[in-house]
């Protein structure tokens, strides 16, 4: 075995970009936190700072959620200072075509990393933690024993109902019928079996969700009551019958570009939720538990009814837990061609 030792300690040449990240994932679903490289993103809310990222950094989201240092289905955030005095952190979620307004497996992996790695200090057997997300501040609480991190639930931002029992019709698929839910981000619910396709047919799923996006997008406007800058279809949530007959259903995330989510999806949770709540089929209170496409589980109940710019909404509950699985760092070779990132799906 040769003596690696040098290697461990190499540094690259002076002028290359140098990134530290910590890996996570919830149920299976990225989430990659950076710690150092990044530049300071300015802004009093957390949708300036969204805006001025989309406008003027997203070289750094290609470079760190794209091959060669990702991946199609990568997922991440970058956390910074709150904007409110009563939080804790802020973060920006980045996925594979931008950056997100609200990301529920994300707020897992996170509280989990942060009190992990005491950049939260944890308090007894239940740890709280307030993050400002770009769709409003969200309240998490984490199981804590020894400092580590558990399961965590987090109370996500106010989520409605926006239609319910629509119909388009899409090329290769006919007639859809869908529900719009707003979670963090705007979803369409359809049932995988009403276009054909079994819950475990990935690639014609993401071809499914694509068509189905596109059109509504076009056909739609969609907006959110109190913010313009939420009102866009973020993705298609494909739902169908449990594996696990305990649990209540099963979904399918088709977000962003084709991107596929390994969690339940917490802010698809949330819209399942809030349409639940919308037709009177779930009580306040009453637990839901959803699979995903690799079997792993969130927990969801209405902790309260409220409303969103006089729409009838509710305040959901999710659960589910984190685990991490490496530090890295990464470096940029400006001689390297192919450093700004790429992806071929």
């Amino acid at each position: 075995m040769p003596d690696l030792t040098q290697a461990m300690s190499w540094m690259p040449p002076p002028g290359w970009e140098r990134f530290t990240v910590i890996d996570s994932h919830t149920g299976g679903e990225p989430f990659r936190i950076v710690l150092d490289g990044l530049p300071d993103i300015p802004g009093k809310t957390m949708l300036e700072r969204r805006s001025h990222a989309m406008d003027k950094l997203d070289r750094y989201r290609r470079i760190l959620t794209w091959e060669p240092r990702g991946h199609a289905d990568m997922y991440g955030g970058w956390v910074g200072p709150p904007v409110r005095e009563d939080s804790h952190v802020s973060v920006l979620f980045v996925h594979n075509s931008g950056f997100s307004t609200m990301c529920g497996h994300g707020i897992i992996a996170l509280i989990k990393v942060l009190i992990d790695t005491q950049v939260v200090a944890a308090k007894g057997s239940r740890t709280t933690v307030l993050v400002d997300t770009p769709a409003g501040q969200v309240k998490a609480v984490a199981e804590t024993e020894d400092g580590i991190a558990g399961p965590v639930e987090f109370d996500n931002v106010a989520s409605f109902a926006a239609e319910l029992d629509r119909s388009i019709q899409v090329d290769g698929l006919g007639r859809v019928i869908y529900d719009l839910a707003f979670g963090g981000a705007f979803y369409a619910y359809v049932e995988a079996a009403s276009v054909g396709l079994p819950m475990d047919d990935v690639y014609g799923l993401i071809d499914a969700g694509r068509r189905i996006k596109a059109r509504i997008a076009e056909s739609l406007e969609i907006a959110h009551p109190e913010s313009a800058e939420l009102g866009f279809l973020y993705g298609v949530v494909f739902t169908g019958p449990p594996r696990d007959p305990a649990n209540s259903h099963r979904s399918v995330c088709v977000f962003a570009d084709g991107e596929v989510d390994r969690s339940p999806t917490g802010t698809g949770v949330s819209g399942s939720l809030a349409i639940l709540r919308a037709r009177g089929e779930i009580q306040i209170g009453e637990r839901i538990t959803v699979e995903s496409i690799v079997g792993s589980v969130f927990g969801g109940k209405v902790g309260s009814d409220t409303e969103v710019g006089g729409i009838p909404a509710v305040v959901p509950k999710i659960s589910g837990t984190a685990h991490i699985t490496g530090r890295s760092e990464f470096w940029v070779d400006p001689e390297d061609p192919l450093a700004a990132g790429f992806f071929i799906r």
